[in-house]
């Protein structure tokens, strides 16, 4: 644990004191290192929990989401770097700084054992994110956006920190080992049911689940391109692990919060992918994906059996590394054209060919095309599903066929069609937004190769 954490916090000296020609160079080589040493984690084990120290351990669900969270900071400072070009050395020194910081938070959110520090560094990652989104946003709604983000967060996060305190109340230990020992805390009663939904709150505002939804595309837009690929790849991951989480430690909940949850969650993904069909905005219509696949997650996660965990557990690292790509080709595009509205950028696969071949791959994943790890996760949290009561095929089939259709409207969209007469001359793409296009695809690629990697199953 300490061999990833100690190097990611000596990134902070290294963006700071680094000579001004070689900022970039060493900063992402430096987290490329990290991400590489991050992979040691992903060795599927029976144990129930590796690398124990005393406040951090790693399981089956925290280990893909940590190599994730370290794969991607490179990608994010790779992904920063045209949108940086124009700004005095200090600032970039300084988003550079922001971003590592988040680093540390989300490392200690994802492998802490304790309950107060996971809670800590849960509400930490809000800070830096809200710098990144206020700081470095392209419209002046960025400060609406920060706010929406920040009250939601906090006012959802309230309840959950109350809980925990009653928790440790009740059984005098907030380590998760010590708590799995004992007996599930909350037994079918009123106050446990509220103590249930304050746990389940805070989580499900971050995944986030439809109808508590509303901050994300907001802060989506609004946020610089690698606070998009953060929001997107590894903060909502911590809503879901979070359900994850808490169910397990509150025994079986009763259906008075399961029907409610996963209805919604449902209910959500088709609506979402219903208002995809509609935006005009590339980024929003990004977003509401998101809100739609993460909606799966949340009904997955609520029914508390080994396949939909599992399920779940798949689609959140192929959701995080597919809508991280859409985000970066997105920003490409808006980097070229100055614009993020569909009917202003279309057309542009003459153009930029390779970028096409790029946006049609993205795609496809996001459609959870055969033989994806998106489409293995879907069909896993399907079955789950249908197992546990019948009628969501309906919604979850609907919403599988609208995902299909939103998705095919953005690939044509941006990529076919007469070219808008306002784009006369285009910057060609360059080597760095291929790497960053790769480096997003070899993951995708490899992991469907050996998905119980990141089922959650001991192989």
């Amino acid at each position: 644990m300490l061999k990833i954490i100690l190097p990611t916090t000596m990134l902070l000296p290294t963006a700071l004191l680094s000579p001004q020609k070689f900022l970039w160079t060493n900063t992402t080589t430096y987290s490329l290192l990290i991400a590489t040493l991050s992979l040691q984690w992903l060795h599927p084990t029976y144990y129930p929990l590796k690398n124990m120290t005393q406040w951090t351990g790693i399981d089956q669900i925290s280990s893909p989401l940590l190599t994730l969270s370290c794969w991607l900071l490179p990608l994010m400072i790779l992904a920063s770097q045209n949108h940086l070009q124009q700004e005095p050395p200090t600032r970039k020194r300084t988003f550079i700084a922001t971003l590592v910081t988040i680093q540390p938070f989300i490392i200690l959110a994802f492998s802490t054992t304790e309950l107060m520090l996971f809670y800590i560094s849960f509400e930490a990652t809000l800070i830096p994110t809200l710098i990144l989104i206020t700081r470095w946003g392209n419209q002046p709604e960025r400060l609406s956006a920060g706010t929406y983000l920040l009250f939601y967060t906090l006012i959802s996060s309230l309840p959950l920190l109350i809980t925990i305190l009653y928790l440790h109340a009740q059984t005098g230990t907030l380590h998760l080992t010590m708590l799995k020992l004992d007996h599930p805390i909350l037994t079918p009663s009123w106050t446990n049911l509220l103590s249930g939904l304050a746990l389940l709150m805070a989580f499900m505002v971050k995944a986030p689940l439809y109808g508590l939804h509303l901050w994300l595309p907001k802060a989506h837009v609004e946020a610089p391109i690698a606070g998009s690929m953060l929001l997107a790849a590894l903060l909502l991951k911590l809503g879901g692990y979070g359900i994850m989480r808490v169910t397990l430690l509150t025994g079986p909940l009763s259906n008075h919060l399961h029907y409610p949850f996963t209805a919604l969650a449902l209910w959500g993904a088709l609506m979402t992918s219903s208002i995809c069909l509609r935006q005009t905005d590339l980024k929003s219509l990004i977003a509401y994906s998101s809100v739609s696949h993460m909606g799966l997650v949340i009904a997955a996660s609520m029914i508390q059996t080994h396949w939909s965990f599992s399920g779940a557990m798949i689609l959140m690292i192929s959701h995080g590394l597919t809508s991280s790509m859409l985000f970066c080709l997105a920003n490409t595009n808006y980097e070229r054209t100055h614009s993020r509205i569909l009917l202003l950028t279309r057309g542009l696969q003459p153009l930029l060919p390779l970028m096409a071949t790029w946006w049609l791959l993205a795609n496809l994943t996001n459609m959870a095309l055969p033989p994806t790890t998106n489409l293995m996760a879907e069909l896993t949290i399907m079955i789950a599903l249908f197992n546990w009561s019948t009628p969501t095929i309906i919604l979850t089939g609907i919403a599988t066929l609208l995902t299909a259709s939103y998705t095919l409207f953005t690939l044509l969209m941006t990529q076919r069609g007469t070219l808008p007469n306002h784009i006369t001359s285009i910057q060609n793409s360059s080597t760095r937004e291929h790497l960053l296009m790769t480096l997003h695809t070899i993951p995708m690629l490899l992991l469907i190769l050996k998905p119980e990697i990141i089922s959650g199953f001991p192989s």
